[in-house]
């Protein structure tokens, strides 16, 4: 019997001292869960370092003649050609890729920075004064109704701020190159160019993207 009260005893004592446990534990305040880190932002410098300088170099001036020099073109048209190979209008599936990481901020930093950098200038190969790149760019083919580059990028190819892009001292070799897309539909993203290219021979369409190279 003595035995039987000291182990009710025991019992109580356990059954107590948990429930203080239990307490003490319900009193103390809730661990602090750590917060997922937030991702730094880059800034436009730092973005192109990482993604666009192997190609279009730190200063938008391509080296690499089929790839557009960006240095000093008008961030809208800039922008824009950025969410055109976002959203897929622009096809090109190296930029496709170069974009999709981008966030809206990103895009018109990149915009803004290579806009304000300045162009390296270029010459002509053979088609300067009197040329028929000149002839074409200035006057347009008549026989073909083909108008004036001059109407809508400006007699030095500076381009008309918000509607048309800056030409002068392009690459000879990607204007050519985006002539020909245009003419094949391949670039769908400008359909008065898909009209006008549709109308030109690839002779005429070299001759001009060289004086465009010379223009300044």
């Amino acid at each position: 019997m003595k035995n039987l009260f000291k182990l009710s005893w025991v019992i109580s004592g356990l059954l107590v001292a948990g429930m203080a446990v239990a307490a003490d534990k319900a009193a103390a305040p809730a661990a602090k869960t750590e917060a997922a880190p937030v991702a730094e932002k880059k800034t436009a410098e730092q973005i192109v370092q990482n993604v666009c300088a192997a190609c279009h170099a730190p200063d938008g001036n391509s080296v690499i003649t089929l790839n557009p020099k960006l240095a000093g073109q008008h961030p809208e048209y800039l922008l824009k050609q950025l969410n055109n190979f976002k959203e897929g209008s622009r096809a090109n599936a190296v930029m496709s890729g170069m974009v999709a990481n981008l966030s809206p901020e990103d895009m018109q930093n990149l915009a803004q920075y290579f806009s304000k950098q300045t162009i390296t200038l270029a010459k002509a190969k053979s088609n300067g004064k009197g040329s028929l790149g000149e002839k074409i760019y200035r006057g347009g083919i008549a026989k073909t109704n083909v108008p004036a580059c001059a109407a809508c990028h400006g007699a030095n190819g500076a381009g008309l701020p918000k509607q048309f892009p800056r030409l002068a001292s392009q690459h000879a070799d990607y204007t050519y190159q985006q002539l020909k897309t245009f003419r094949t539909g391949e670039r769908a993203n400008a359909p008065m160019m898909k009209v006008i290219a549709a109308k030109m021979t690839d002779a005429e369409m070299q001759a001009v993207a060289d004086y465009i190279q010379g223009l300044r």
